[in-house]
């Protein structure tokens, strides 16, 4: 496994949406994360940080999973922000921005913003520019990110057989990872500043993936 990131392209982004190996990747997607707990632990963390009624921000929000499921948390309103379009099931209510991270400029209302699998598509200089938003606006960052560790891979290689993974979740995964981040690496490259933000970072209990808490101080 690299000492550094090394960020390719993911064949399920250049995938419509109909495509079938689209769908049996996502699907994957899904059983991955439940495994890992993903959504246990953003519902966990934001609601131990969270008022009644936040307003919350998902980059790259997908299929809009997470973010329903964190509204019918009551966990706030949850605005998603992806390539893609409004997903069929979607609330009305729940604002949806289709565009770029980078022509997104709305941040100021949204202090809260999660991720889940989606930092590690951004180069270096990216997650920089990205960051540069988030310290002007944010007051809290919760993501879910690949680890980048050899026994994170090792792990993957394991699982994909037990979950009958599509091949472009095989391939994916081993991108994701050696995309991912180590230690408090993702709020350096954001360019968190330490007078400003504190943070921790956690690991999954097999080593799986990193959870970074970042949070304005007072």
């Amino acid at each position: 496994m690299n000492a550094t990131r090394l960020v390719r392209p993911e064949i399920l982004d250049s995938l419509p949406d109909d495509e079938p190996a689209a769908q049996r990747s996502r699907r994957d997607l899904q059983v991955i994360n439940r495994l890992l707990g993903s959504e246990r632990w953003f519902r966990r963390t934001l609601a131990e940080r969270v008022r009644p009624g936040g307003r919350l921000l998902e980059i790259g929000a997908g299929d809009g999973i997470l973010g329903r499921r964190l509204m019918k948390a009551g966990l706030g309103t949850v605005a998603g922000l992806d390539l893609v379009g409004r997903p069929r099931f979607w609330p009305e209510w729940a604002p949806w921005f289709q565009t770029s991270v980078f022509h997104f400029d709305a941040w100021s209302d949204h202090p809260v913003v999660i991720g889940n699998l989606v930092f590690h598509h951004f180069r270096d200089e990216e997650l920089a520019r990205l960051g540069g938003q988030l310290n002007l606006h944010a007051r809290l960052i919760v993501a879910n990110e690949p680890l980048r560790t050899p026994r994170a891979a090792r792990l993957f290689s394991a699982l994909c057989p037990l979950i009958r993974a599509d091949s472009v979740t095989r391939h994916d995964g081993k991108v994701s990872i050696a995309a991912g981040f180590r230690d408090d690496e993702l709020a350096v490259l954001l360019g968190l500043d330490a007078k400003i933000w504190t943070w921790r970072v956690e690991k999954t209990v097999l080593g799986a993936a990193c959870r970074l808490i970042a949070e304005r101080r007072s």
